[in-house]
């Protein structure tokens, strides 16, 4: 597996661990729709809350966060589109970023960034 890939995973295992320690319950982990994906989609409460995850080694190019364009925020509102429909989702829904920067091997900068505004 590539460094990148291992990164992404290792930041995706994570923000589960962080989610469920916050009381969130994971429903699904990477979620395709066609080449469209939703690394998590989890249960806060009575709200399915559908979660992007971005893992950098360092912020010397920005904040993770800051990698979602808005070419990715449509491919995004794409994916629940599909899931809510694909799903009956009848409950509130709502986005969110978790933002890692850190390496395998040591302690990571995690923030949760709650119902944030797709398009």
């Amino acid at each position: 597996m590539a460094a990148h890939n291992e990164l992404g995973k290792w930041g995706e295992d994570l923000a589960t661990a962080f989610l469920e320690q916050k009381g969130y319950t994971i429903v699904e982990r990477d979620w395709k729709s066609g080449r469209r994906d939703i690394d998590i989609i989890a249960i806060d409460g009575n709200t399915v809350v559908f979660v992007e995850v971005k893992t950098r080694k360092n912020s010397v190019f920005g904040e993770p966060e800051e990698a979602i364009d808005f070419h990715k925020l449509q491919n995004l509102q794409q994916a629940i589109d599909h899931y809510v429909k694909y799903k009956h989702i009848r409950q509130p829904i709502r986005f969110d970023i978790v933002s890692i920067v850190g390496t395998i091997g040591q302690t990571p900068d995690i923030r949760h960034i709650q119902d944030v505004t797709l398009i």
